[in-house]
């Protein structure tokens, strides 16, 4: 059982939508009162615009799997987290996916945030144990 979050009704391999647009701003802190780096991921129509993540391509790929269940999950029963502790970094998400307001705050405090943040690793930055792009 994978610990990446599926979106419903897109395969694996599913690409942003045509008419996708995003404009994203993620503010990553590695350590608590440590500096904030800003990066940012414009995309118009489903195309690249703007971004100075360093693999762009990849972050809209995994905003484009994953964003719509984890920027705007659907109410359900709590889930079962385990127990575990992945570092003290911390992305909090803001800005616009397709039209809908972002304010997502990402940590790695328990397997479930942790999951998340695998999920969208290119967008936020590399965890140990994760495929995605170091920021």
């Amino acid at each position: 059982m994978s610990d990446t979050p599926a979106s419903p009704g897109r395969g694996p391999d599913a690409g942003l939508h045509p008419d996708t647009d995003i404009e994203l701003t993620v503010a990553l802190t590695h350590t608590p009162g440590g500096p904030e780096h800003v990066f940012a991921l414009v995309c118009r129509s489903g195309q690249l615009v703007e971004s100075t993540l360093p693999d762009p391509a990849a972050a809209i790929a995994a905003v484009g799997r994953f964003g719509e269940r984890i920027f705007f999950p659907e109410p359900g029963p709590p889930k079962l987290c385990t127990q575990q502790y992945g570092g003290p970094q911390v992305a909090v998400v803001t800005g616009t996916f397709n039209g809908r307001t972002v304010n997502s705050r990402f940590s790695l405090t328990d397997g479930c945030e942790i999951a998340r943040w695998r999920a969208l690793s290119p967008l936020l930055g590399g965890v140990a144990g994760s495929t995605g792009g170091a920021i």
